[in-house]
């Protein structure tokens, strides 16, 4: 017997192998070699190929009438017995929910799968696990030994956090145990973003607006306790809006914080959530993320998104998206996480969204190197959902496919019913079971239309205009070296409009002159009479 070959089919007239052959694959993920004999496969001919190949384990499929699969498990068992091959190998059934009761009294099956199985059941099934193995082997405490232990899935991350801790507590506690997601994303209430370092600032009638009503360092080690059950699932937590470093130390300390996040120009009088002026905001945005860097976490920075929610055009987006990953890597940051949020701003097309996406992608894997690894995380965006729940059902999954074309490590669930209200325990599951259900049909088999002429062209339009905007920013003080990284030359970038959206028209720092249409569904820069221009004519006119 080789313990590292797997066997797979699907029994007698079933021609459903999506599900076997996607097994076949984690298996050879997990040091197997597959040995794949198709569909609609006789009991004779899985008998020979055991006995030719002697694996440790086998998969069969059936998904089809009950009768039918009486007669073909009676028959399989009885084959096996005859060739005294039962017990020599671990035999793994895939069948509807319906057919369980049938394959568990033939009694040959060792594992049966009907399709809801958490990932950590699939591969439990392909790892022979020591007893009373300590979880932190089981499920590793680090980003990247999760990206690697669950490849090639990617993991899923889902935001959570309700206006009680208590509530908050039991939530995790629940989406926890049913193993969810991988990464629970805490979200705190604005007050505590703000001024949990300086709770004699808060505005308390305001506690609980936006999330959590995190107040103590307890209410974080308290969410932590509650999210060591189930799958352990990995927490991260929004940054904070003041005191970014102290922020950084607090969630290391109390949730061990799989990544940190932290934006470039935000959370400053760009955008009011903070008192911090663009320079002092840029230059502090910089000292946290170093302190993520130094604390062993990876980072991520939220960044290119915050442009498109102001309806900036999309090569500033992506000019934006490079300089994030920039600074982190000049900072020193071994392990990136970069975020794709989709449909943003609203309207968007899905061909020119991925033209975007594509173009963000390929300018920051310039950066990839050995010692800076990019972990791909896409989104949906919210601001698209209808607060219509089953349309947004839809809208959820529709984008979640769109995304699957940048491989993902990271799915960042966003739950359906958020442009409602925001989601609870049950709903993050149930979102999660949505995004579940289109990797299902989708991860091993998107067709390529990342090769249609439209988006081939809008992505080196974006990817060229984004350098054009890059290379003024460098242009603003030729005897810089790293203009990229500097506050005052990243604020003058700002204030001369280089870097501009609509939404910060009478932004005191910003200049806020830029105009934006949605044209072939792409959101182009246009001049007054609404006809579109290049980043090229937009950039002489400011010099002007």
């Amino acid at each position: 017997m080789n313990d590292k070959i797997i066997v797979g089919a699907s029994l007698g007239n079933d021609v459903h192998v999506v599900g076997i052959y996607r097994f076949l694959s984690l298996a050879e993920q997990h040091g197997y070699r597959s040995v794949f004999l198709g569909p609609s496969v006789p009991v004779e001919t899985i008998i020979k190929a055991i006995e030719k190949h002697r694996p440790s384990r086998v998969i069969v499929g059936y998904r089809l009438s009950e009768d039918a699969a009486k007669n073909l498990f009676a028959d399989l068992n009885e084959a096996l017995r005859k060739h005294r091959l039962l017990g020599t190998f671990t035999l793994i059934l895939s069948c509807t929910p319906a057919l369980r009761s049938i394959a568990e009294n033939i009694g040959c099956f060792d594992i049966i799968f009907t399709g809801g199985e958490p990932f950590d059941d699939l591969v439990g099934s392909l790892v022979e696990q020591k007893k009373d193995l300590p979880a932190e082997e089981k499920y590793p405490p680090t980003l990247a030994e999760r990206i690697a232990g669950k490849s090639p899935f990617p993991l899923f991350r889902h935001h959570f956090g309700v206006p009680s801790v208590e509530e908050t507590v039991r939530g995790v506690e629940m989406i926890s145990e049913k193993k969810a997601v991988d990464i629970i994303s805490l979200g705190p209430d604005q007050n505590a973003q703000e001024f949990f370092f300086e709770p004699e600032k808060m505005r308390h009638d305001e506690s609980g607006a936006g999330g959590v009503p995190l107040r103590t360092r307890e209410d974080l080690m308290r969410i932590y306790a509650a999210s060591r059950r189930g799958n352990y699932p990995l927490l991260r937590c929004y940054s904070g809006t003041n005191r970014l470093k102290e922020w950084a130390r607090l969630l290391k300390e109390t949730i061990n914080v799989a990544w940190g996040v932290v934006p470039l120009f935000w959370y400053s009088e760009l955008d009011g959530r903070s008192r911090r002026s663009l320079e002092e905001a840029i230059t502090e945005n910089r000292e946290a993320m170093k302190t993520y860097i130094e604390l062993g976490i990876p980072l991520e920075v939220n960044e290119a998104h915050q442009w498109s929610l102001r309806d900036a055009p999309d090569s500033v987006a992506v000019a934006s998206f490079f300089l994030g990953a920039y600074n982190a890597k000049v900072l020193g940051a071994t392990h990136y996480v970069a975020q794709y949020m989709f449909n943003t701003p609203p309207g968007i097309s899905a061909r020119a969204d991925l033209a975007k996406m594509l173009a963000k992608k390929e300018l920051i894997e310039t950066l990839s190197e050995p010692g800076f690894t990019i972990f791909t995380q896409i989104r949906a965006g919210l601001s698209h959902f209808s607060s219509d729940l089953d349309i947004a059902k839809g809208q959820l999954a529709a984008s979640t496919a769109l995304g699957l074309y940048l491989k993902p490590e990271i799915i960042h669930v966003v739950g359906y019913c958020e442009a409602d209200h925001i989601a609870c325990s049950m709903e993050v599951i149930e979102s999660a079971r949505i995004v579940q259900g289109v990797l299902n049909d989708l991860l091993f088999d998107v067709p390529q239309i990342d090769q249609d002429p439209f988006i081939l062209e809008h992505k080196e339009r974006i990817k060229r205009e984004a350098l054009q905007l890059l290379d003024a920013i460098s242009a603003l003080d030729s005897s810089c070296e790293e203009p990229w990284t500097s506050p005052v030359i990243l604020t003058k970038a700002v204030k001369k409009g280089i870097l501009d959206a609509p939404h910060l028209a009478g932004n005191a720092v910003a200049r806020g002159r830029v105009a934006t249409r949605l044209r072939e569904g792409a959101l182009r820069v246009v001049d007054q009479e609404g006809k579109v221009m290049s980043e090229e004519e937009r950039l002489e006119r400011l010099i002007q």
